[in-house]
């Protein structure tokens, strides 16, 4: 199994089972670990440590491989729970690839961690995200449909996530993601990011247009032939001596 010892098993239980803090980001939130234990699969063998909280009465996990207690540069991934994608397969979204994808990638390594957070429909719900998939079925895309219902393009929160890296004394990660603002809200809330590893899937006919959507309306960093988006390459690169007609031809 993995390196995670039933005696730091056993401090992290003990710590946690009266704890109460001041809470993380504008609602307070207060994570408790419950419970942990083995999880082989195939992916590779990890720990699953399930975590309660204040906010949203849901139950979150974390599914861990390796020694992250005060670990530096841990590769994680914040993965919101999507039934139609994860269960049942749905093509209309890449969440089941990424899933797996994130969970073979971290099986593989010395160490990681996939926290799989209850923010189904990107925060609005399974019903809601039905009625939404209703919507883009008449035409509207993915945020024009959030819209529509009354919600924001993305209602998730990632305070719940960043006490529960903080409950299993991660120091340091490096975020498996495409999405900018899953960046900057752990690091609001007190999370040290030092790194990011790209995580693009195959699309299909189904959900290319979904995920073009995030590219362009969410800022999601995917690059459909696979290459990562730099920030120092938005500009586009023009040579000294180029004609006018050269650069036209050139970018269009």
């Amino acid at each position: 199994m993995t390196t995670f010892t039933h005696e730091q098993i056993q401090l992290l239980l003990d710590e946690n089972c009266c704890h109460e803090c001041e809470g993380v980001g504008r609602d307070k939130v207060c994570v408790r670990i419950e419970a942990i234990a083995e999880l082989p699969s195939r992916f590779g063998d990890f720990h699953i440590v399930a975590f309660s909280n204040n906010h949203d009465d849901k139950e979150h996990v974390a599914i861990i491989k390796g020694e992250v207690l005060e670990a530096e540069n841990v590769p994680v991934r914040l993965h919101s729970e999507c039934l139609t994608g994860d269960v049942v397969g749905s093509l209309r979204c890449d969440c089941r690839d990424q899933l797996e994808g994130a969970l073979r990638m971290i099986g593989g390594m010395d160490k990681g961690i996939v926290l799989y957070l209850r923010q189904e429909g990107r925060g609005i719900g399974l019903t809601n995200k039905i009625r939404a998939y209703s919507l883009q079925d008449q035409g509207l895309d993915t945020v024009e449909a959030n819209l529509a219902l009354g919600f924001r393009d993305d209602e998730r929160d990632y305070a719940v996530a960043a006490h529960m890296l903080m409950s299993m004394k991660v120091s340091s990660i490096k975020l498996i993601t495409n999405n900018p603002k899953k960046m900057q809200q752990l690091t609001e809330h007190g999370i040290r990011v030092v790194d990011r590893i790209p995580h693009i899937m195959e699309p299909n006919e189904h959900n290319r247009f979904y995920l073009e959507t995030k590219v362009v309306k969410s800022g999601h960093m995917i690059d459909f032939h696979g290459k990562e988006h730099l920030a120092e390459q938005s500009d586009r690169p023009i040579v000294q001596g180029m004609s006018e007609d050269q650069i036209h031809k050139f970018y269009d």
